[in-house]
């Protein structure tokens, strides 16, 4: 996956997300994958997970598996 191409990326954030631009922004342009960015940095590193971990963690967190922040 260090090939992947994000510069045509359209990211997009939760409308959940912080006022403050405290949050994470996906890309779902890319069969199989999601590409995760910190929206304050968005020249910066993105993380790529495989579609299925990434909505496996989603679930986790409207679970509660995490707990609480």
């Amino acid at each position: 996956m260090a090939d992947l191409d994000l510069f045509g990326a359209r990211w997009r954030k939760s409308s959940h997300s912080a006022q403050e631009g405290q949050c994470v922004e996906v890309a779902f342009d890319y069969p199989g994958l999601v590409p995760v960015r910190d929206s304050k940095d968005p020249v910066g590193p993105a993380l790529v997970f495989p579609t299925a971990t990434f909505v496996a963690f989603v679930a986790g967190g409207k679970a509660g598996e995490f707990g609480t922040v």
